[in-house]
């Protein structure tokens, strides 16, 4: 998480991330959202694939089906380069796929991928 952090910010952006340590605190951060009206729906979700208690399509399909959070954008950003992933994602209607490179300077540009695609958002 350091590091997406850090590439939000170096590419701008001030952000109030919400981070949740697995795929089940992800859930219940839906349908929180969902139940209380006073708290803000998420404009943006970065989602890793291979999460703990339950996996990222798991996660991506209750977000879609949420009533509140479901027209989030969603970044996946993950180790993994399959196809499989790939199309299950795109499937389930995620705006942008971003695969975690080992290398810190190909990673940042994570940040401008985030910034293109809140950019790409009606002015509110």
């Amino acid at each position: 998480m350091f590091l997406i952090r850090e590439a939000i910010e170096a590419a701008g952006l001030n952000a109030d991330l919400e981070v949740v340590q697995d795929g089940e605190k992800a859930i219940l951060f839906f349908d929180r959202v969902d139940n209380d009206d006073t708290l803000a729906t998420p404009v943006l979700v970065i989602l890793d694939i291979n999460l703990p208690k339950r996996h990222g399509d798991e996660v991506l399909e209750q977000m879609r089906n949420s009533r509140r959070c479901r027209h989030a954008l969603v970044l996946v950003v993950t180790s993994s380069d399959s196809q499989r992933d790939r199309d299950a994602m795109a499937r389930l209607g995620v705006n942008g796929y971003f695969r975690k490179p080992s290398d810190y300077e190909e990673f940042m540009k994570l940040g401008d991928l985030v910034k293109r695609l809140v950019s790409s958002l009606p002015a509110s």
